[in-house]
């Protein structure tokens, strides 16, 4: 009954394309399913997932039907061969992903990546790094100056990217002058930090918002009717991060208790202009490699390595940034040890190294540390020790988070910890879609606002966490997901991992996004996902 799968799969491969399993009965069923795989040359389908739509295509192009079903216990399927690398902790089956229609693009077009990477010269100009430049003590002191620098900057934002209705007070002042701003045409603006928000009875949202002069209750209230503001309503859909800095504008109930709000003011403006290259070379973005980890996709890594080493649009990739957690670490939770594939800290870095030499001479690697690395856990957090770096060619080590420009072309890189707290602090953020989470970072202005939750922080002088300059890219890892979007002005990239399913994970539900390496040019802003797994 036509062609044993691994001839099938064989063929696919050599017209870089792979077949997701809801497909893989349909091409054992036809005839010659050889002579249907090689008609996507004939059709210009190539580097990517097969579709279902694409196979029927390649069907029609190759003048073939499929053979009727036998009965189940008639039907003899030729299984591919175990992948050892996905044996420890298999994963469901991912959905199909029609690469050639990813951003609106057919395929990538030479246009779009326009130069070889061999060709140019390095250009990376390092904004901000903490490395070398942590100061703090842990004190009173320094947590009090880390917040006053924080409400200074982003307050600073607000009043330049905010249209505020009148100048703002300190909140000691209006506290106590509260029967000045009772009335409509009253409305008073303040700006402070965000304290312990939370739910009424019924549904309207409350905080508490503080500068350095008082504090004061603030109040957002659900609306009904022609008075429903949709703005608001996200705004109470998703709740507030403690620790927020946000501009407020309103009036004093008539006890003067209580203000009420009737705009919020963030401090992001509306579009972000990108800045292009004057070079058209591309950047690839990868995370949470976790070598060491007895669920690290090895085999997918040389897939990988063959693709940099043969492939066209391979050769414009100028740069590798590669966000955090590359290895698994050791004792980072309980139980940790009967997952490693190798047991020593060290030798987990040396083996990353050496992954990395496969690459091609050409690409230039950039690596900041995650919350599985061996720096501190406090953010910001400093790059690597020496010890771990002598191990590395062509690789450009910084801190966690770090604001660099390539090529003119402005990228924020951080590894995301501070997604685990957003997903419990905002109702509208989830895991599955973490790019919500980079969403409200860049209307805060700040990665990872709230004090004493999942994040350590790091009380530094200056906030080192505020968002000073908008990306032009803005890049996460972390939570093992992936995405590639624009939000105003900003290519918001979430990381793919290179480690499989979990236990831990399995006993969550959650499903990772394995393998996807996403690839963006510096001139065109051109993007594109390229699947190896």
């Amino acid at each position: 009954m036509g062609e044993p799968w691994p001839s099938i799969a064989a063929r696919l491969r050599q017209q870089r394309l792979l077949a997701p399993k809801s497909l893989h009965q349909q091409l054992l069923d036809l005839e010659n399913p050889l002579e249907v795989v090689d008609a996507a040359s004939a059709l210009n389908i190539s580097s990517g997932m097969l579709s279902a739509e694409q196979l029927e295509q390649m069907i029609a192009h190759a003048g073939q039907m499929t053979q009727p079903a036998l009965p189940a216990k008639e039907r003899i399927v030729t299984q591919a061969p175990t992948d050892l690398a996905r044996s420890i902790a298999p994963i469901n089956e991912p959905e199909p992903i029609d690469i050639h229609l990813r951003n609106n693009l057919p395929d990538w077009n030479q246009a779009d990546f326009s130069m070889n990477a061999s060709e140019t010269p390095s250009d990376i100009t390092v904004h901000f790094d903490i490395t070398g430049n942590s100061v703090t003590e842990g004190k009173m002191a320094d947590i009090n100056a880390c917040f006053n620098d924080r409400l200074k900057s982003i307050r600073k934002l607000i009043i330049q990217n905010s249209k505020l209705p009148r100048k703002h007070q300190e909140i000691g002042r209006l506290v106590a002058e509260t029967s000045r701003y009772q009335g409509y045409e009253n409305k008073a603006v303040a700006i402070g930090l965000v304290n312990e928000p939370r739910y009424t009875k019924n549904g309207h949202l409350m905080w508490g918002l503080e500068d350095e002069t008082g504090e004061m209750t603030c109040l957002l209230t659900k609306r009904s009717g022609d008075d429903r503001d949709r703005a608001h309503e996200a705004i109470i859909e998703a709740g507030l991060m403690p620790d927020d800095v946000l501009g407020v504008s309103g009036t004093f109930s008539q006890t003067g208790d209580l203000f009420y709000v009737d705009d919020l003011h963030f401090p992001l403006e509306t579009n972000h202009q990108k800045v292009s290259s004057e070079v058209g070379v591309s950047v690839a973005f990868l995370s949470d490699i976790h070598v060491g980890s007895k669920t690290f996709l090895e085999a997918q890594w040389h897939k990988m390595v063959r693709w940099f080493n043969t492939d066209p649009l391979a050769k414009t990739i100028k740069y590798l940034i590669l966000s955090g957690d590359c290895v698994d670490g050791v004792g980072i939770y309980p139980g940790q040890d009967k997952e490693l594939a190798i047991p020593d800290l060290f030798a987990q870095y040396t083996e990353f190294a050496r992954l990395l030499e496969l690459l091609p001479e050409w690409v230039e690697c950039i690596m900041l540390p995650g919350n599985h690395d061996a720096v501190r856990p406090a953010e910001p957090q400093p790059t690597f020790e020496k010890d771990i770096q002598r191990d590395y060619n062509t690789t450009t080590f910084v801190g966690n988070p770090c604001d660099f420009s390539l090529h003119g072309v402005r990228l924020l890189s951080y590894h995301g910890k501070s997604i685990d707290d957003f997903v419990g602090g905002l109702r509208t953020v989830t895991y599955a879609e973490p790019v919500e989470a980079m969403r409200e970072m860049l209307r805060r202005r700040h990665l990872a606002p709230q004090w004493g939750g999942k994040t350590p922080l790091s009380p530094e002088p200056e906030d080192g966490l505020v968002i000073r300059e908008v990306p032009d890219i803005f890049v996460t890892g972390h939570v093992h997901g992936h995405e590639c979007i624009d939000f105003r002005g900003t290519t918001l990239v979430c990381s793919s991992t290179w480690q499989d399913q979990t236990s831990y994970q399995r006993m969550l539900g959650f499903q990772p996004k394995p393998c996807m390496l996403t690839i963006i040019n510096l001139q065109s802003h051109k993007s594109i996902s390229i699947p190896f797994a």
